[in-house]
Order: structure tokens, then C-alpha cells, then sequence
């Protein structure tokens, strides 16, 4: 199975269930920049419930910016609001201190461009799963991608309807299960049994 995927910010389980089942993955990469989805966004699962890390981007000019074009707007400490929301909500996880130092530096680093970092978060989510990160990036727009399985949906929480088996998480006893949240949350419950969990999904 060949899939066509958007690079996201820390992307949704989801996400994660189709690259894991794929044999290929290829990267939209000349999308037109759109708000309200997940190309710079996350949701996790704070002691008050689900709750969205946005990235400000710099709004260009031109309606039609790319989204490899966007940059990142740095006036705002958004690096450190977002890390302190996830120490917040998993530092009691069994697994976040195993990973912190593999994430912390995503949130030390100044990217330029919002698709560098979204990038770099999944390599470094791979890497915490110990699975390859192969992929390929598209040269042209498809408005059809008929040679993929397109999942270019996922990248709009509206639209990405999936729902998952439920695996323990830190706050539910007060919220209950909250599905399909970014794929740290699976990562700092779960560890590396992470990538079996996700081999058991259907999407």
C-alpha cells in the first residue's frame, strides 16, 4: 500500500496507524497553506481534558502561500508554552521521562519554516518507536492522487473520524478516553508497545 500523507505537527494516531500498515509513504509537500487543521497543531490530554497546541505561523500576503513557504512566528513563546503543557499533562505518564530528552529539543531549536519542524518532530517520534522513517515527497499537487491511497484527509480533525482501541492514559479516570490524540500521547502511555498497539488498528 502506497499513501499520501501531510506532514503534520506531532501528527494524530491516526496518522501513525496508516504509515505504520504502508509500504510506502509519500508527503504532500505543494498544498496550499490552510488554517483550523493540523498542519501546525496538536492535541493532547491535559489534567483538564483535551486541549489544542497551536504554532503561530506568519500569514503571508498571497491567499495561495504554500505550506512549505510558511514560517513560523517566533514573538510569541510558543516553545515553552508548549512544552510545559506536555510536562503538565504527562510528566506522571510511564514513559515521558524516557523520552524527554529526545523531545526537548524540538522546543529548543528555532525553526524557520513550519514544514522543517513538523519534519523533524515525526523523525524524532520514529526514532522514540524504533521504525524507519522512509519516506518520499510529492514534486506536484495531485488533486487526485490515484496511484496512492489518499489519507490527506487526516490532516483536518473534522474530517478524520477514526476511532481506536482504548490504552491507558493519564488523566482518564477524570475525563475517560479521549481517541485519536497526537501520537505523543500513545507514545508517553504506551513506550515502544506504541508500535505494536498500532500494527491492531484499522483506520
Amino acid at each position: 500500500m502506497n499513501i499520501l500523507l501531510h506532514p503534520t505537527y506531532f501528527p494524530s494516531i491516526s496518522h501513525f496507524v496508516a504509515m505504520v500498515k504502508a509500504d510506502s509513504v509519500t508527503f504532500e509537500i505543494e498544498d496550499n497553506f490552510q488554517k483550523q487543521t493540523n498542519r501546525n497543531r496538536m492535541y493532547i490530554y491535559s489534567p483538564n481534558g483535551q486541549q489544542l497546541l497551536n504554532i503561530p505561523v506568519k500569514h503571508s500576503a498571497n491567499p495561495h502561500q504554500k505550506f512549505k513557504d510558511t514560517k513560523i512566528e517566533h514573538a510569541f513563546d510558543w516553545q515553552k508554552q508548549h512544552f510545559k503543557s506536555l510536562e503538565a499533562a504527562y510528566r506522571t505518564s510511564p514513559f515521558f521521562e524516557y523520552f524527554e530528552d529526545d523531545i526537548k529539543p524540538l522546543f529548543e531549536k528555532k525553526h524557520d519554516f513550519m514544514m522543517d519542524l513538523n519534519f523533524q518532530a515525526m523523525e524524532i517520534v520514529t526514532n522514540c518507536l524504533g521504525i524507519d522513517f522512509k519516506y518520499e515527497k510529492t514534486s506536484e499537487y495531485f488533486h487526485e492522487a490515484v496511484s496512492f491511497n489518499d489519507y490527506r484527509y487526516l490532516v483536518n480533525g473534522k474530517k478524520d473520524t477514526s476511532n481506536f482501541e482504548p490504552y491507558t492514559q493519564v488523566f482518564e479516570e477524570k475525563h475517560g478516553f479521549i481517541n485519536n490524540l497526537c501520537i505523543l500521547d500513545l507514545l508517553f502511555n504506551e513506550g515502544r508497545y506504541a508500535v505494536e498497539y498500532l500494527k491492531n488498528q484499522k483506520l
